[in-house]
Formats: C-alpha cells, sequence, structure tokens
C-alpha cells in the first residue's frame, strides 16, 4: 500500500477518504504491534447510519477503528478496506485506522439537538477491543460520553480487553440499556489457531462472559461464525453450545458464515491450502452468492437452539440481540453494508 498516492490521486485525498485533512503514520516496536502499521486520522464524524437497505437491527454505529488485526480469516469487514484503496488481505489484518479523536467527536455529536439518542452498537464492522485498543484507548472515552447522554449502546466483541472497562460498563448499566455479547463460534483449539489467528482463545472469550455476568452484566454469545463442514457436526456444536452455557451466557445467538465479497477470495485462498478437499462443496454450498441457502441455515438454528434448550439456557430475545447480527434467514441483501457518516452540526 503506498499511502502517498491515496493523498495524491485526485478525489482520493485524507478528506475523501476519511473526513479528515491529516492522517499521521505510526509503526511499534512492541511485539504485539511487530508488522502492523497505524495511520491515526481526526474524524470529523464518528457516528454512521447504516443504510436502509440493511437488516441490521440496529440503524447507528461507532467505529473507532478500521482494519483489524484480529485476522479472521473469514471477516466480512474486509471489503471496507477496498473503500479506501487497502488490501482486503494482509493489509486489512496490518493497516490499522485510528480515529483519535473519536471521544471528543462523538461527545459533540451526541450533545447536538439533531441527535435524538437512538440506540448505538459498535463492534459490528471491527472489534472496537482489537489489540490496537490496548494502545489508543479509546473506548473509555467512548462508553463515558455515552453514559453521560445515558444513550442506549451494544458491544459485540472478541477480545479480552473488554474486561478493563468493567467499571464503566457498570455505571453506564445504572442509567441506559447496554447490552454486551461475546463472540464464540467454536471451541476446537486447532481451528481457532488456524482461522482466527489474532484473538483471544476461545476460553479466555468465555471467561469475559463469566466475569461479566459475575459482575451483574449479562453477557450473550454470538455463535459465529458456524463454519460448513468445519465446525457445524453435532458433537462440535454441542461441545460449543455445553461451553457458552457453562459459562453462564445470557442467550446464544447462531450464525452460519456468510462470504462477501472481500472476505470470500481470502477465505477460500486460506481453505484452498487448509482444506483444499472442501473447496467444491464450498464452492456449491455458496453457488448463490455470499450466504448459505436458507434450509441449511434453519437446521444449524435449530440445532443451536434446542441444544441450547437442553444446557438451560435461550436464544436471544429481539432487544438482546440487537447490535448483533443480521437475520439468520438472511438473503443477498441482509447484513450491514458500508454505513454513512452522519456530521451534526
Amino acid at each position: 500500500m503506498r499511502w502517498e498516492n491515496l493523498r495524491d490521486r485526485p478525489g482520493q485525498d485524507g478528506a475523501a477518504l476519511f473526513g479528515t485533512d491529516a492522517v499521521t503514520t505510526r509503526t511499534y516496536d512492541s511485539p504485539e504491534f511487530r508488522g502492523v502499521t497505524f495511520h491515526e486520522i481526526r474524524a470529523r464524524s464518528v457516528l454512521n447510519r447504516v443504510p436502509g437497505t440493511s437488516r441490521m437491527s440496529f440503524e447507528w454505529t461507532v467505529n473507532p477503528y478500521r482494519g483489524c488485526t484480529h485476522a479472521c480469516v473469514y471477516c466480512f469487514a474486509r471489503r471496507t478496506h477496498s473503500y479506501l484503496d487497502l488490501d482486503t488481505g494482509h493489509g486489512f489484518d496490518s493497516q490499522i485506522v485510528v480515529k483519535v479523536n473519536a471521544p471528543e467527536v462523538l461527545r459533540r455529536q451526541l450533545a447536538s439537538p439533531r441527535w435524538e439518542g437512538r440506540h448505538i452498537a459498535m463492534g459490528t464492522n471491527v472489534d472496537c477491543y482489537q489489540r490496537a485498543e490496548g494502545k489508543y484507548a479509546l473506548m473509555p472515552g467512548i462508553i463515558r460520553a455515552l453514559t453521560e447522554r445515558e444513550n442506549p449502546f451494544s458491544i459485540l466483541t472478541k477480545g479480552t480487553l473488554v474486561l478493563r472497562d468493567l467499571a464503566l460498563l457498570e455505571r453506564a448499566s445504572r442509567v441506559t440499556d447496554i447490552g454486551v455479547a461475546v463472540s464464540v463460534g467454536f471451541t476446537d483449539p486447532g481451528l481457532w489457531r488456524s482461522v482466527e489467528p489474532g484473538t483471544p482463545a476461545p476460553q479466555r472469550r468465555l471467561d469475559v462472559v463469566r466475569a461479566l455476568g459475575e459482575r451483574g452484566i449479562g453477557c450473550g454469545v454470538l455463535m459465529a461464525p458456524v463454519l460448513p463442514f468445519l465446525s457445524d457436526g453435532p458433537g462440535q456444536l454441542r461441545a460449543t453450545v455445553r461451553e457458552i452455557a457453562a459459562a453462564g451466557a445470557a442467550s446464544v445467538t447462531p450464525l452460519v458464515l456468510h462470504l462477501r465479497p472481500g472476505a470470500r477470495e481470502w477465505f477460500m485462498a486460506w481453505l484452498g491450502r487448509e482444506h483444499p478437499h472442501l473447496v467444491r462443496r464450498y464452492e456449491r454450498l455458496y453457488a448463490g452468492g455470499s450466504y448459505c441457502p436458507r434450509w441449511y441455515q434453519r437446521r444449524v438454528t435449530r440445532q443451536v437452539h434446542e441444544l441450547a434448550a437442553e444446557y438451560g439456557m435461550g436464544p436471544a430475545r429481539a432487544g438482546e440481540s440487537r447490535g448483533l447480527a443480521p437475520a439468520q434467514d438472511a438473503g443477498p441483501a441482509a447484513g450491514a453494508a458500508e454505513p454513512t457518516q452522519l456530521t451534526l452540526l
């Protein structure tokens, strides 16, 4: 990626790409950030409206980062890097855009008379508690801004760093409706290391669920993605749901893998290297587009819900699932498209 080219091309400068005139590029020598480049920007707006064509259960998002060091090979948000002329493969994992002024901009936007106090979902594009948050610490200011305005919000994460902000979440829960969910699609350690190499282990994420519950913050689990032919066997689904229930999750919401452009190419390249015998099966299963056939989605959902009931845990109710995922019975129009920024004066 040639950053200067992005700023020199007509209509593709920092202002056009990020809503800002200044970009500072940094690298760090610490082991956890080796090979990662951070592009610090000062955003003009951080409230994003989800397009009306989306079937997501929320309308507004805040995303302090773009790109994600979790490096999940299936991540649907990879395509958003292409909007910045950034690589959707390794570049998505290693070129991280940081909105360093996100808390102060959000505080200003929430104070606008035009803002109606709608629910805000976080972690729905890239993880707001990815490794970069340990360096930039944007979420405490964001949570404080939302709490000051008693604005409802939800957080979805694979990161254990959310525990750093437990006291802030407790304070927010006393004045507004909040929701926290952790993403755990499977618990097989070998599959985790291969598919989600930059994330905390599934057991560590379930420890987050347990810790939140002990502090009185009910935490649901987004069981996503369920990977066809890799994590969807009856025994595999049972093992995952059993461990989710044992962690004290308030609910479980299964979501089958979807492969949008940008993510599809990266995932299929990984599949060809690691599981070449499955390539043709995936091509047939996803021949209709980004989503599995509805019969397959319904089968997985039914199995997970039956297992959840067996272990004394239910599916997420409508309010609990807000900010988690699109409808499982999704067609090609489902999911979160690129949100549009809203500038509140």
